[in-house]
């Protein structure tokens, strides 16, 4: 200001300014908030046309490809990461399932000869038609598998019988008791001659009178013999 001129004017001729400075700070507290408010939308305005800006004509239908990849590519890992974590262990695949009920089976023609029941009568083994022969060998430690044959016998509506020889008798007895079926004795080892069970050996008799049957070794622990007992009553195997 300029003290030679007239009150209220400067020396280049601008027109007066009302400056009031207020006596206490606190009375500018409604100009600050104001500015922030505004601010505040300037920079959303902002954030917003950031956003919008590949939908916009400028932006071209090219400048939505990312943003549509982005979208499908956090879809495909949402999916698999939900699919892994809902997959319950009874749905879940299984390795090795298949081969640890798969059983070693071939074909036979049983011999024209005769087992005993355990009162001494004889009974020709071609006879047991539409039935199961376990043969037991000493010492097989095989009771939880003839249980579970036993179990798969009586689903299928199947006769099953135990046969032993010698010292393995008592033992196919006591086995025989605890499942519920007959126990039969090979007095002359004749069935035992014949196929040589090194461990628990089965015999799926079928119905017919060639005494045609399947042979079962090698039984592992989770074995499923349900499938071939429920078709016993065909004619044989060539018929299935």
């Amino acid at each position: 200001m300029s003290f030679a001129s007239e009150p209220g004017r400067d020396d280049s001729n601008l027109p007066p300014l009302n400056v009031v400075i207020p006596d206490d700070a606190r009375e500018l507290e409604r100009d600050v908030i104001a500015y922030r408010r505004e601010m505040r939308a300037q920079r959303r305005r902002r954030r917003l046309a950031w956003f919008v800006r590949p939908f916009s004509r400028s932006g071209g239908p090219a400048a939505i490809v990312p943003l549509i990849a982005a979208c499908l590519a956090l879809s495909l890992v949402g999916g698999a990461l939900l699919s892994v974590v809902t997959m319950s262990p009874a749905s879940a695949p299984t390795v090795g399932s298949q081969a640890s009920s798969s059983v070693s089976v071939s074909r036979t023609t049983l011999p024209a000869v005769n087992v005993e029941s355990l009162d001494g009568h004889p009974v020709a083994v071609r006879t047991l038609a539409t039935s199961a022969i376990a043969l037991v060998p000493a010492n097989c430690g095989c009771g939880s598998s003839l249980s579970r044959l036993a179990a798969q016998a009586a689903t299928a509506d199947v006769s099953l019988y135990f046969v032993g020889t010698g010292r393995a008798l008592p033992q196919v007895i006591t086995f025989a008791q605890q499942d519920g079926v007959t126990a039969l004795d090979d007095p002359g080892d004749l069935l035992g001659a014949t196929y040589h069970p090194v461990r628990l050996t089965v015999l799926l008799v079928f119905d017919n009178i060639n005494g045609t049957a399947e042979v079962a070794t090698a039984l592992p622990a989770g074995f499923q013999l349900g499938p071939t007992l429920s078709q016993l009553t065909l004619a044989g195997p060539a018929a299935r």
